[in-house]
């Protein structure tokens, strides 16, 4: 890699303010510039893990049914299981900041833009529920114009 006229290394056009992305470090090592790549090994072992943890749980529970109901509160184990993916994520994140210090990739900070783009799905899920209410409600008028129209119990 070149150096700017600054001394400095280019920063990457694809990442967020001029930093690197997560897990890819640039060290400068008298001029010289070289890329510490992420050991892709261990995170594809971490996702893995997790999709198997997070779909496993909704599996789990509808196995557990017997005689169409549950001997136990649903949501109370969702909670549990929410509850406790919490803990977990906490605890190696106060891991992370004992070995290796609170830096700007593992602090627990954001910015407005960052977060601004929530309200998206946000609203396209009330517009969904909202629909179906409306068609809940279309079923519901129905029946009670049947009553009311052809006096029929």
């Amino acid at each position: 890699m070149q150096e700017d006229y600054d001394g400095k290394p280019p920063t990457d056009m694809e990442s967020q303010y001029g930093k690197p992305f997560s897990g890819v470090d640039i060290v400068s090592n008298s001029g010289a510039v070289t890329i510490n790549k992420p050991n892709w090994k261990l995170k594809s072992i971490v996702t893995l893990a997790l999709a198997l943890l997070t779909s496993s749980q909704a599996i789990l529970i509808v196995w557990s049914k017997r005689a169409g109901k549950y001997d136990y509160s649903v949501t109370t184990a969702n909670f549990s299981v929410e509850a406790l993916k919490c803990i977990f994520s906490l605890a190696a994140l106060v891991r992370i900041w004992n070995s290796h210090g609170v830096t700007a990739d593992n602090k627990l900070s954001t910015t407005f833009g960052e977060v601004s783009v929530y309200p998206i799905p946000a609203l396209l899920y009330l517009v969904k529920n909202l629909m179906q209410i409306l068609k809940n409600l279309n079923i519901i008028s129905t029946g009670i114009l049947y009553r009311i129209i052809l006096k029929k119990k």
